[in-house]
This record gives structure tokens, C-alpha cells and sequence, in this order.
């Protein structure tokens, strides 16, 4: 007779070669992140439904956030960074780019708060390596500067770049991002291809992603819907329920108000 010996799996970090334990990382005491789907709901402006939950973010005084506007491909730095003034600027803050600083990574160190706007995650990863900001960004985040993305610039607060929706219109010079969390964010998610598409579903493709990157969490972010990390909490913000994506685990709904703690651990 065979005896059957249950042994508990060791989770091992997809995007590293060593043992990482399930403690919570100590940083996540100190960051602030505010992690958002996307910018702008159907017949709304620009950054409009977040306005509320971007106020209570970076606080009453007036913040000047270095904003990275990297991800813009099809218009220009300038007319992104203008963009995204006209609506903060109705809530009491501003943003200046940091493509007007001759020292990009300097920019980053003195910076108040830090924000990364949506459109081509490969390009923006391409650029954030190019000026080798990575490091610096996470390093200045973990210390407790504030941190504000939204699609492009949600994804790469995650370790890797490998669940953006995006085109890989350029080489990345890696996959590898800004690593703030150790859960994957797929923003924008659907839970249906269009139709008369015949092509793979969403989670089909997330699927395909855990295949090969086992032991990840993906949450599915869907429209009009955020995280936040402050205090050592993490929440769901929104009115529409998140989907969350584990390898050998039948994937399940969670809405604000549940715990998310699971997610700050390795």
C-alpha cells in the first residue's frame, strides 16, 4: 500500500531566482499607491471619476507631481502633461513633466509625488529603461512618495510588463518594471471578447500568462476601478467588482470592502 504524503508548495517570485517567503514585504509600510484602470469613463472627461479618490490621495495642500508621460506615442509630451493639469488643476493640484528636466533621474529623488500616465506600456518600459529610472522610482516610492498611475502606469508599478493589453510596437530592453507590488495588474479587463470576435478571451490570455508564470497573482481591473495602497491597506475603489487570476485556481470575484491583504504578500 502506497502511502500518500501531502507536502505544502514553496511559492517561488516568477521574476527572480531566488526563495521568497510569504511575510509581508516591510515597505509596503511606507509606499502610497494609487492604481487605476483606466482614465476616462465613456462620456466623461479626462480623469474625470477619479477626481474625488485623486484629491483624497495627495491630500488639501497643493501638490506639483512629476509626471512621466512616457507612454504617449500618437501626441506629444507637452499636450499630455496639459491634459492632465486641466483636470487636476480643478482639484487643487498640477503636474510637471519630466521631460523638461535636463536630469531625469535627479527629477525623480526631488520629486513630491509621482505620476505615470497611460497609453504604450512597451514604450513607456523602453523609455523608463533608456533613462534608467526604475531603480530610482521604486526606491523613492518605497521611501513614501506618493505614487499615481493609471493603465500603462499601473502596469508597471507590478514586476512585469507581460499582462498589458498593449501592441509591442517597440523592443522593451526588458520585461521587467518598476516591481512596487508582487501582484500583476491587468488593466482595462474584459470579461467577453466583442462580439462577433473569435479570438481568445481576456482570461484566456491571463491563463496563458500563469502557464508559463506560475504562482502570480493577476487581478483583472476592470473600468472605472482602482487600488489603493495606504497604511498597509489595500482596497478595491469602484463600484464595479475585480476579477482575480491564480494559477490551478478557478478564477473569482472580489468587490470594495473585501480583503485584499493576500495581495502584499510573496
Amino acid at each position: 500500500m502506497i502511502k500518500k504524503v501531502y507536502v505544502r508548495a514553496e511559492r517561488f517570485h516568477p521574476f527572480s531566482n531566488f526563495k521568497v517567503s510569504f511575510k509581508k514585504l516591510e515597505n509596503f509600510n511606507r509606499m502610497k499607491l494609487l492604481l487605476l484602470s483606466n482614465s476616462t469613463m465613456p462620456g466623461e472627461p479626462y480623469l474625470g471619476y477619479p477626481q474625488k479618490q485623486i484629491q483624497q490621495f495627495l491630500g488639501d495642500r497643493k501638490v506639483k507631481a512629476l509626471f512621466i508621460p512616457y507612454a504617449a506615442v500618437s501626441f506629444s509630451f507637452d499636450e499630455y502633461e496639459q491634459k492632465v493639469n486641466e483636470s487636476l488643476q480643478e482639484i487643487g493640484h498640477e503636474v510637471v513633466g519630466i521631460h523638461h528636466f535636463k536630469n531625469p533621474v535627479k527629477a525623480v529623488e526631488e520629486a513630491t509625488a509621482i505620476v505615470i500616465g497611460g497609453g504604450n506600456t512597451w514604450q513607456l518600459v523602453r523609455m523608463l529603461h533608456d533613462q534608467d529610472l526604475m531603480d530610482p522610482i521604486r526606491e523613492k516610492v518605497k521611501a513614501g512618495t506618493p505614487y499615481m498611475g493609471w493603465s500603462a502606469g499601473s502596469n508597471v508599478a507590478c514586476p512585469s510588463l507581460r499582462t498589458t493589453n498593449d501592441m509591442p510596437i517597440i523592443d522593451p530592453k526588458g520585461f521587467n518594471t518598476i516591481n512596487l507590488v508582487s501582484f500583476q495588474i491587468n488593466p482595462h479587463y474584459l470579461d467577453a471578447n466583442p462580439e462577433g470576435h473569435g479570438g481568445e478571451t481576456r482570461e484566456q490570455r491571463i491563463s496563458e500568462f500563469l502557464e508559463i508564470n506560475p504562482n502570480v497573482y493577476v487581478v483583472g481591473l476592470r473600468e472605472g476601478t482602482m487600488l489603493k495602497l495606504e497604511d498597509n491597506k489595500l482596497e478595491l475603489i469602484g463600484k464595479r467588482s475585480t476579477r482575480i487570476f491564480i494559477q490551478g485556481e478557478t478564477p473569482y470575484e472580489l468587490k470594495a470592502g473585501d480583503d485584499f491583504s493576500f495581495l502584499l504578500k510573496e
